[in-house]
């Protein structure tokens, strides 16, 4: 791929956005987000993937010169909806998907980050969705996620000013889980995303599965749900494998069985 490739490393796929100067998510990088899923997919090595801008930014947001380039309101609707069939596939990919952002996370780049599984920040990123002062509205799911984080009224307060917040107020608002100083960032995240690739592979996948569950189900279907989950994975190898390590006080060797 030419903006969006990735290297393994103790069962984490580091993807490294890098799309100078910006990395600015045009039409050809949300393709090669699709292609990256795909490929991890496949990996056998890959247990969790941790993804980060190269340069100075995670991503400042969407293309702008390429929006020039269409003109009919089909169009423009189309190409919106691509961009959340990507985003949606990465909220509820098999495998845990961790956003570690610094520099600025705006417009498409946050809702691109918005759609990963949690958010480690740099304490100085700034993170926002400036599209009203564009005219436009975020296109990508930005006005759906962005209240499930933050509540209606402070999404309300970031969409209408435009004023990106910063990494720390971010952690306050529930938008990230947790502000790092930038030069140590990259690694603190791959810390966490190496701890958890440590972890049983059915286990991620079927906890992926239930915390998507409860957005659009009720808590009573949610428990329902969870005790027939709970059967399924009770009798995995891993489970077995999992129970019996901590018997004999060892780690676990997790294989995805």
């Amino acid at each position: 791929m030419e903006y969006l490739n990735y290297i393994v490393e103790e069962g984490v796929a580091i993807a490294t956005i890098n799309r100078p100067p910006a990395n600015a998510l045009s039409r050809a990088l949300i393709e090669e987000v699709d292609q990256l899923l795909d490929a991890v997919e496949k990996d056998v090595d890959v247990r969790v993937v941790l993804l980060h801008g190269e340069g100075r930014f995670f991503s400042a947001g969407a293309d702008i010169k390429e929006f020039t380039e269409v003109s009919s309101e089909k169009e423009f609707a189309k190409l919106s909806t691509h961009g959340q069939d990507v985003f949606e596939r990465l909220e509820k990919f098999s495998k845990p998907v961790i956003a570690a952002i610094h520099g600025a996370a705006l417009g498409g780049g946050l809702e691109l980050a918005m759609s990963c599984h949690f958010r480690y920040v740099s304490e100085t990123a700034k993170l926002g969705l400036p599209e009203l002062q564009l005219g436009l509205i975020p296109g990508f799911g930005g006005t759906q996620r962005l209240p499930r984080y933050v509540g209606v009224a402070k999404a309300a307060e970031m969409m209408f000013t435009s004023d990106p917040i910063s990494g720390v107020d971010a952690v306050k608002w529930g938008l990230a889980n947790l502000a790092i100083p930038e030069e140590s960032l990259l690694q603190e995240s791959l810390k966490t995303a190496k701890k958890i690739a440590k972890k049983s592979p059915i286990a991620l996948k079927t906890a992926i599965e239930m915390l998507q569950f409860s957005k659009t189900n009720s808590f009573y279907d949610g428990i329902s749900a969870e005790a027939e989950r709970f059967g399924t994975v009770f009798v995995t190898e891993d489970a077995k494998e999992g129970i019996t390590a901590f018997i004999e006080k060892r780690q676990p060797v997790f294989k995805g069985q």
